[in-house]
């Protein structure tokens, strides 16, 4: 099994400035970036058309540090404080199940774990201290 805990910066509309700005303070390289209007189409959820140029989900690489980046989902709030997350990511859907059923006890599950078009278990928690998790299974690499 394999873990790593990525700090995950959820901006207010900025992601693309706060890329650059870290990319230059800090010497980051971006490793990707996809925005929302690069997303699949959720007919359910009308994506307005001035949030398709918001940054969905980028990885700015700090030496050896992953640092990843997106905007607040349109119509989601964002206050100062909940901006900073920490990503799990791992490679077991078993392990995330773990890990998500321990953290949401005592506290509050933003996203239930799911699969999603970008991993086959994905999840947001707020533990009992307040601190939000995203849990992020990575995709099977074909063949393995």
């Amino acid at each position: 099994m394999t873990m790593k805990l990525i700090p995950y910066f959820v901006m207010a509309g900025n992601a693309n400035e706060a890329i650059e700005f870290y990319q230059e303070a800090l010497g980051g390289k971006l490793e990707y970036k996809q925005t929302f209007g690069e997303m699949p189409e959720n007919p359910e959820f009308p994506l307005p058309e001035e949030a398709k140029s918001l940054v969905s989900h980028a990885t700015v690489k700090f030496g050896e540090t992953d640092v990843m980046f997106s905007d607040s989902f349109p119509g989601q709030p964002h206050q100062s404080g909940n901006q900073v997350t920490l990503c799990i990511s791992i490679d077991s859907k078993e392990k995330a199940e773990h890990i998500f059923n321990a953290l949401k006890e005592g506290g509050q599950v933003s996203m239930p774990l799911q699969e999603t078009f970008f991993s086959p278990a994905y999840a947001i928690v707020v533990d009992k201290f307040g601190i939000t998790f995203q849990i992020y299974t990575e995709k099977a690499m074909s063949g393995s």
